[in-house]
């Protein structure tokens, strides 16, 4: 199949996709989709749950194997939308829909890409592609879900929007529970230990709070104190004040060693990470795959928002057409000539790496 026709079939798929509701945990029938794309093209593959998966025709265990992954869950519309965000809208060579620039875009790129090289015979790399589900929500059963599952992966192209530019560091996420302490007490009584007057020096030490080590391509440790919860009525004094931390980790720590240093130094009587399971990752500028899209004039960035590369421990590149800016707006929307290109890159970029 020629790489125009390929494209019209990706972009008619994404279409389907838009249309099909798809909210994390909710994928069965965008999986359908999927699957029915593979049986058209004649390609096998497993589901395993809402993960579509295959691995290509000539597939040799004594080759390295490169993972292309995106997903087809989304998040739920964002509230402000104008058009019905479950329509496939074409207008002024614009895609619009839920999904339609995150993922939706890599998804059908990558699957079209992956269609193209699927019976090639002597490539240097095994291909396997995941369709994932529950990227959205890092729920159980997505990517991270299928690694016991698919062959050893040796190095992966996980499609996120990124202006087709090269993504060769991500930040990871640890988000924390934190406890400010203090005297409850009648609201008409003294209290030199009031909770939330505790929690203003608590609030500024976060603020000020410097990570030392700093990362080339992710910049600095990013903290947030995105939560505040306490009281139950006016007239008492609460005994603790309850808040939540969204940490970006560069890749100069282990998410452990976030966790260590928080719970050492500070001022919270109690700091806890939900999970330290969603890592920072990255990839050598020195790998072929990213020299050869450097060479093809793509430029390279360290992204400050997660993925499913989070639970990759391979070398990983986050590559895709699309911006990411548009993801979880209202009216989400991708420009078709996006995935045109983005299809063309992808192929140029494997017949240059594993061809």
């Amino acid at each position: 199949m020629n790489i125009e026709k390929l494209t019209k079939n990706a972009i008619s798929l994404l279409k389907n996709l838009i249309e099909t509701q798809s909210f994390s945990s909710e994928e069965e029938n965008t999986a359908k989709l999927i699957e029915a794309w593979f049986l058209e093209n004649e390609i096998p593959f497993k589901r395993t749950k809402n993960n579509i998966w295959a691995t290509n025709k000539h597939f040799d265990k004594s080759k390295p194997t490169l993972l292309l992954n995106s997903h087809h869950d989304t998040v739920k519309p964002n509230s402000a939308y104008t058009n019905d965000p479950l329509k496939a809208i074409v207008e002024d060579g614009k895609l619009y829909g839920l999904g339609s620039n995150d993922a939706g875009g890599c998804l059908v790129s990558l699957i079209a890409t992956f269609t193209n090289f699927y019976a090639q015979e002597n490539l240097k790399y095994n291909l396997v592609i995941v369709a994932s589900a529950e990227e959205e929500s890092s729920g159980p059963d997505g990517l991270n879900s299928m690694l016991s599952i698919i062959p050893h992966i040796d190095v992966a192209i996980v499609g996120e929007p990124t202006l087709m530019n090269l993504a060769v560091a991500e930040k990871g996420l640890v988000v924390f529970d934190a406890v400010v302490e203090g005297t409850p007490s009648h609201a008409a009584h003294p209290n030199n230990n009031n909770s939330i007057y505790n929690t203003i020096e608590v609030l500024q030490w976060f603020k000020d709070f410097k990570f030392e080590k700093t990362s080339e391509a992710l910049g600095d440790v990013k903290m947030t104190v995105t939560q505040i919860n306490a009281g139950k009525q006016h007239n008492v004094v609460p005994a603790h004040v309850d808040l939540v931390l969204d940490v970006r980790v560069n890749d100069a720590y282990s998410n452990q060693e976030i966790a260590d240093l928080l719970q050492e130094k500070s001022p919270c009587t109690k700091i806890t990470p939900r999970s330290l399971r969603l890592n920072s990752s990255s990839i050598s500028t020195e790998h072929d795959l990213v020299k050869a899209g450097i060479e093809m004039g793509r430029e390279t960035y360290g992204s400050p928002t997660l993925s499913d590369q989070s639970v990759l421990t391979c070398q990983s590149l986050k590559l895709g057409p699309g911006d990411s800016t548009r993801s979880h707006s209202a009216n989400e929307f991708i420009y078709l000539a996006e995935i045109e290109e983005g299809i063309k890159i992808y192929v140029e970029l494997l017949n240059r790496v594993i061809v």
